[in-house]
């Protein structure tokens, strides 16, 4: 008698439970990022960027526009302005303890942005990302410079990446 008890109790929670779960997952509003029926994708491209200040934040603003507007180019008209503050530094992580030469370092770049509405002013988001790329140090002085243009490079590109999610995050909402 006790076991047809327990059966019982069991089915009625595991059909309790099942029911909470559906309830649950209906409420779900899960959406894909990149579909066209939130309009981030128009959105996106209404975005205009502040200047560079530097070679490296030409390179990560260069980039934005091109994941934004899908190779158009800056808006005419922005609905939104992105204000980009990009900052890099290198470090030299492997030293040879009897030349006191680097062998290898990374290159660390990162990027403070704010996305503010044009025609109130409000802020949408801000936020702070940053990406490390590894690079080797040749022995040769002009590549040991052009490696590390190419690794900050390299940095810039994937921060501008991670900047676009961001903003498309936002702009979805």
């Amino acid at each position: 008698m006790s076991s047809d008890f327990r059966s019982k109790l069991l089915r009625t929670s595991g059909a309790i439970v099942l029911i909470a779960l559906s309830a649950l997952a209906t409420g779900c509003q899960v959406r894909p990022l990149y579909s066209e029926a939130g309009g981030v994708a128009q959105k996106l491209g209404s975005i205009a960027y502040s200047e560079a200040g530097s070679r490296i934040g030409q390179v990560v603003r260069n980039k934005l526009i091109f994941l934004t507007a899908g190779g158009n180019g800056e808006p005419a008209n922005p609905e939104y302005k992105v204000d980009l503050t990009v900052t890099s530094s290198v470090a030299q992580v492997l030293l040879v303890e009897t030349s006191d030469r680097a062998r290898a370092g990374q290159v660390a770049v990162a990027v403070d942005y704010i996305l503010r509405r044009n025609a109130d002013g409000q802020v949408l988001k801000a936020g702070h990302r940053q990406a490390i790329s590894l690079v080797d140090f040749p022995v040769q002085e002009f590549a040991k410079v052009r490696a590390i243009r190419d690794a900050e490079n390299r940095a810039a590109n994937e921060a501008a990446e991670l900047v676009r999610a961001d903003l498309a995050a936002a702009l979805g909402r």
